[in-house]
């Protein structure tokens, strides 16, 4: 008998060789007809696995994450079989699962796929899916692996397989069908019901521009037809919400290929929506102690040797800028920490200093794939709402407590109300990802998770997607389209104290090293307002809104009266602007409405002869006449609502 814990902590005996199946059926018939994958003891098992000794399981099914990876995983699988079924001298490279859906790289030689080749593919694809074939994972030497692709002339598979060590291959099968996989697929391909897919982008064989250019092909599949006829209406709104058309709609933002690809220009509206962002962020950190810092946009390359992202992010940077100076090479900057340690370096300190915070508004720079660059959500020039605490061992605990409180306040003032929280932590299988000493990363993990149980957060455990320094807490933040964005990071950092000889003076008069806590609630300001855009439709917050009040003067008689009723509401700090312009006052509702000003003025022979002001409000239409003064309080209360000061 074997002994299987359950996420509930229960404990159920079971006879050596149950499969995972037969443990759903155990539990109940239903979870079995809908468990598509499961985990034992950390590793990812088919449903068919047979298990031999105790351990813990976890059953997943479409409802969890995890069931969709291994979902759309079997269906990259089907994609590949169709693709071969009609292309039988394609190439196939890697399929793997993303978080909507799936893709396949593959090589078609000199041919170009074209939509309706799409629509074939799929037909094909679904009537491999019915036959329900099921999907058996076996294991191979690295020999007889070879010789299988070898056999196809398939370099690619060839080349994935001579970084493997022998013992570790394996291939599923599913009908006549076999490719290299690692494993994570649903019992068999009948629970697709339906698939779609999306298009067709370019894409270098492992991401390096010097090697060939693939065919990608990306899909989407669901376990029912109405579930994507809804994903297929959503990606419609999206493709309204799509931050690249508002901003430009908006003139918010710009690109210009003389200035360079993934370099933005904010144009003056967009500049002062950032200025707002920033105003806003700089008061709430007044508020909770922060200081604010400025630092070069370059730094000596031996900076970024000492901080190790040299190491780690030099291919990703743009090339070293050499001066005339013999042997001196600077970069242009990747990140703010390294710069932060270094104005804490500037003076000694004592433990009744610290902690001490350090804020900035700092422009980094990474040199982004062309391929990879996408409107502000993927930039190479980009500026991160950057700060860093030092404190002691015994200030942690709250200083991270004070960071989340704040990242919920900047949520909770943008409209973003759901969210999960992930602890993100290293990979105990790749050591070599990470720098620093290991007790110190089992000391920061533990905090970061105490933390976050003593907020209350909703939160996972995510191995592996620590930072190379440090475990932090994500922000996964969803969007008003169910989309999930990762917005808001806190990190715990003992290792660059370490590295920059960091100290203050204990109580016991010895040096001691701090702990840094790096932290950006927006992340990165570029990304941030993309993420808003989408989420409001371009519809911000009263307060944020570029302009806050258009008037609209029904003819050119009105301009005065109209002219005093701007200068009122700019004196009550209310940004407002005059559409005097010679058209019909039908026209200028309507162009209003379309570049989502919050509210409108109309002024005519009534209002000037009363002293009000007709009020519409965006999308809710006429809201009647009332006094500037009683506007005023209108504009204020509406502000109040979704904005409150932060209280530390």
């Amino acid at each position: 008998m074997i002994q299987i814990k359950f996420p509930d902590a229960s404990v159920r005996s079971f006879e050596s060789g149950i499969t995972v199946l037969e443990i759903a059926k155990n539990i109940s018939e239903g979870l079995a007809r809908n468990v598509l994958s499961a985990k034992f003891n950390q590793q990812t098992v088919e449903v068919s696995t047979p298990l031999f000794e105790d351990g813990q399981i976890q059953l997943f099914t479409w409802n969890d994450q995890q069931g969709k990876d291994a979902f759309w995983h079997s269906s990259a699988h089907v994609l590949a079989q169709a693709i071969l079924s009609l292309y039988p001298k394609a190439k196939l490279t890697i399929g793997p699962a993303i978080e909507n859906g799936f893709y396949y790289d593959v090589d078609f030689g000199d041919h170009s796929i074209t939509e309706k080749e799409l629509i074939n593919i799929e037909k094909k694809f679904l009537d491999f899916a019915k036959q329900k074939f099921e999907f058996k994972m076996r294991s191979a030497s690295k020999k007889e692996a070879l010789d299988f692709y070898h056999k196809n002339e398939n370099q690619y598979k060839i080349e994935l397989i001579e970084n493997l060590e022998d013992g570790t291959i394996t291939f599923c099968d599913h009908a006549d069908f076999t490719d290299l996989c690692r494993g994570g697929h649903i019992p068999h391909t009948g629970f697709i019901k339906a698939v779609k897919l999306l298009n067709v982008a370019g894409a270098y064989w492992r991401g390096d521009e010097n090697n060939k250019q693939l065919t990608r092909i990306y899909g989407i599949s669901f376990p029912k037809q109405k579930e994507l006829t809804e994903y297929l209406e959503l990606l419609e709104e999206a493709k309204k919400r799509d931050h690249r058309r508002l901003g430009k709609e908006l003139e918010l933002f710009t690109f210009s290929q003389k200035v360079g690809q993934g370099l933005p220009l904010w144009l003056p509206k967009g500049a002062a929506l950032r200025e707002r962002l920033e105003d806003f962020l700089k008061d709430a950190q007044k508020k909770a102690g922060y200081e604010q810092v400025i630092s070069p946009h370059i730094g000596n390359k031996e900076l970024y040797m000492t901080s190790g992202h040299y190491e780690k992010y030099g291919e990703d940077s743009f090339q070293p800028i050499e001066t005339p100076a013999e042997g001196e090479t600077f970069l242009l900057k990747p990140m703010n920490c390294p710069h932060h340690c270094e104005i804490y370096n500037a003076r000694p300190w004592s433990y009744k200093e610290l902690p001490k915070r350090y804020a900035e508004f700092g422009t980094v720079y990474r040199y982004e794939q062309s391929g990879e660059l996408h409107g502000l959500t993927r930039v190479r020039g980009f500026t991160q709402d950057d700060a860093h605490i030092f404190c002691t061992p015994d200030q942690l605990d709250q200083e991270f407590k004070n960071v989340i409180d704040l990242v919920l306040y900047v949520f909770g003032s943008l409209g973003f109300d759901k969210f999960q929280a992930q602890v993100s932590i290293r990979d105990l299988k790749k050591p070599e990802k990470y720098i620093g000493d290991p007790k110190n990363w089992e000391k920061a993990e533990k905090a970061i998770i105490e933390a976050a149980q003593k907020k209350n957060l909703d939160f996972i455990i995510e191995e592996g997607e620590a930072a190379f320094y440090g475990p932090k807490l994500d922000f996964m933040v969803k969007d008003a389209l169910g989309r999930r964005w990762q917005l808001g990071t806190i990190q715990v950092d003992y290792n660059l104290p370490e590295r920059f000889e960091l100290t203050y003076k204990g109580a016991d008069n010895e040096q001691h090293r701090p702990i840094m806590i790096h932290r950006a609630p927006f992340g990165s300001l570029e990304r941030f307002v993309a993420i808003l855009l989408e989420h409001t439709a371009g519809k911000f917050p009263l307060w944020l809104s570029p302009i806050q009040v258009n008037l609209l003067i029904v003819s050119e008689k009105h301009e005065k009266y109209a002219q005093k009723v701007l200068n009122f509401l700019e004196n009550n700090e209310i940004r407002a602007s005059l559409d005097n312009r010679n058209e019909t006052i039908g026209k200028k509702i309507r162009e209003a409405e379309l570049s989502k000003v919050p509210f409108m003025l109309i002024l005519g022979e009534k209002e000037a002869q009363t002293g009000n002001v007709s009020v519409r409000k965006h999308r809710e239409g006429d809201m009647g006449a009332m006094s500037t003064e009683a506007f005023v309080e209108l504009i204020e209360k509406d502000i109040y609502k979704s904005i409150s000061k932060f209280e530390n």
